[in-house]
């Protein structure tokens, strides 16, 4: 019988850790983190991001900003905005919402941002301080799933992991992160991708299998191997006569046919999903503390 790892369950009790710590914090008076949002044009997605982010601060206790702009924007003028915040005290964290209109070049907005302010994870700072294994913001998706794995006690040292995806937020760090000198760690890890040759045959040996493809129910029982713990990090959204909506969401694992042979498994929705946000809000409170760039 397989255990479900709840991450919604796991969000929640961290968000009152953190609103605990939050209320010490006024306490003892000290400043309250602060994290501000940057939100290009209207894309209906990022939007809903947004507000659940805002939502999320007010309910720990953070103080948040955002700072909506026009879609027409030009390069300069945001970059513009960038460097307000980076040089505004009050402020402890900074996200610009992925993805920018089309004229926008992201790199060069997420090097703008100070990397004691990237909460995100992704100025290439941050990213090689986490590959040498020097403290740094680790982007909220490869956190939680970390996170999820420390709080289920799942044993990872010296397990085989296959990582199924190869994309800069989560399968590049996730490969990083699970093979460091560290727990959850030390794993021997395949990095595996749309271009491998019979990937099958990696994650029938896998011991932990993350997977983050993007391809909906790409991972069926056939192939993988009894016992083993599956993170399922993908979400799509697919048409159904079954929901009110008329759509429902399923990840990148056919969760019926794997969840058998698993002995820890994640649901879609509500496994790794739920998770990111509360990451975003551990490492603004981090930023404020100055624990990672004193």
């Amino acid at each position: 019988m397989y255990t479900l790892i709840d991450g919604k369950k796991t969000a929640a009790e961290i968000r009152q850790e953190i609103r605990r710590e939050v209320e010490d914090l006024r306490k003892e008076g000290k400043k309250v983190p602060h994290l501000a949002a940057v939100l290009v044009g209207h894309d209906g997605a990022s939007e809903t991001y947004v507000a659940a982010k805002e939502r999320a601060c007010h309910e720990v206790g953070f103080d948040s900003t955002v700072l909506r702009l026009d879609e027409d924007i030009t390069q300069e003028e945001l970059l513009d905005h960038v460097q307000r915040i980076n040089e505004d005290p009050a402020i402890d964290g900074l996200i610009v919402q992925l993805p920018l209109p089309q004229h926008l070049d992201e790199q060069k907005v997420i090097e703008t941002i100070r990397p004691e302010k990237d909460v995100d994870g992704f100025h290439p700072v941050n990213v090689g301080r986490m590959t040498i294994g020097l403290p740094a913001f680790i982007s909220a998706t490869p956190a939680g799933i970390l996170e999820l794995l420390r709080r289920y006690r799942v044993e990872t040292s010296g397990r085989h992991c296959v990582v199924i995806g190869r994309s800069n937020i989560v399968g590049k760090p996730m490969s990083i992160l699970l093979a460091r000198k560290d727990e959850p760690g030390n794993c021997t890890v395949t990095l595996c991708h749309s271009r491998t040759r019979d990937l099958a045959s990696f994650t029938r040996q896998a011991d932990i299998i993350i997977a983050a493809l993007g391809k909906p129910r790409f991972l069926t029982g056939g192939m993988v191997g009894e016992g083993v713990t599956v993170i399922d990090v993908g979400i799509t959204r697919l048409p159904s006569d079954k929901t009110r909506s008329g759509w429902k969401l399923v990840g990148d694992v056919d969760f019926d046919s794997v969840a058998p042979k698993s002995s820890f498994i994640t649901p879609v929705p509500g496994g790794v999903g739920p998770m990111t946000i509360v990451s975003l809000l551990r490492n603004t409170l981090l930023a404020a503390r100055k624990e990672i760039y004193p």
